[in-house]
């Protein structure tokens, strides 16, 4: 009879359900349910840095203008009436008394998507402690990013000179001014901006900063962006100059 007392809590035990979510249970219902995802989240990321984290919310919030801006433009291409500037003949340079069409901007291409293969191996170099190599090629890299913008600058005085504006075009519809100077001027931008980060990170590397804290997670997060901007570029260059 000792025992009859200890029987019925073990009975009214196995009854009530239990306050916390063994693994691979459905969630609890109310704010244990609130609790339990916020506790699954924080475990999913514990082991992300907060840098890494913060740059890949960044680069989110970033895909979301560049759609913005592609977006806008491919319906103003699809909708408008004015007949469009042939972008073959806009962006062909004359050389040697030969135009060739989109010279300039397969050459910017083929820079950029190079400079993405030395961050890479900038990347790779970091984490083996290599602070020479990777210092050479991450300046390697905004070295790229440099020669980049600047035959973006000449490509935009050219068409300037031929009278493109934001505003107006004399080769035909007025948005296409507006449309080219607003989706690679603000991609410029960032490469610019690229440029002089991967410069700091590197000027870091140089003096030692991170091999004193032994965390080279800051060269991965520096070529996350750098991925990105090269990323961009591709859908510019397809949607933009192709089409």
């Amino acid at each position: 009879m000792a025992s009859h007392p200890q029987a019925q809590a073990q009975a009214q035990a196995q009854i009530e359900p239990s306050s916390s979510n063994p693994p691979g249970s459905p969630p609890a219902p109310g704010w244990q349910s609130i609790a339990s995802d916020w506790a699954s989240d924080k475990d999913a990321f514990k082991q992300v840095p907060w840098g890494k984290a913060m740059m890949w919310i960044f680069l989110l919030s970033d895909t979301f203008i560049f759609t913005c801006f592609l977006t806008g433009y491919m319906s103003v291409r699809m909708t408008i009436t004015t007949a469009w500037p042939n972008p073959s003949e806009v962006f062909a340079l004359t050389i040697a008394g030969r135009e060739i069409p989109l010279i300039l901007i397969a050459i910017m291409t083929f820079v950029l998507i190079s400079s993405s293969g030395t961050m890479a191996m900038a990347v790779n170099f970091a984490y083996r402690r290599d602070r020479m190599k990777t210092t050479a090629l991450m300046l390697a890299t905004a070295a790229l990013g440099v020669t980049f913008v600047g035959m973006q600058a000449f490509e935009w005085s050219k068409l300037i000179a031929e009278g493109v504006r934001p505003w107006g075009n004399p080769m035909g519809a007025a948005q296409f001014g507006a449309s080219f100077f607003m989706i690679t001027g603000f991609h410029g931008l960032h490469v610019s901006i690229g440029a002089i980060y991967l410069s700091i990170v590197a000027l870091k590397v140089f003096r030692g900063d991170y091999e004193r804290s032994g965390n080279y997670q800051n060269v991965e997060i520096a070529g996350l962006y750098w991925h990105f901007v090269d990323l961009v570029w591709v859908f510019i260059f397809a949607f933009f100059y192709l089409w």
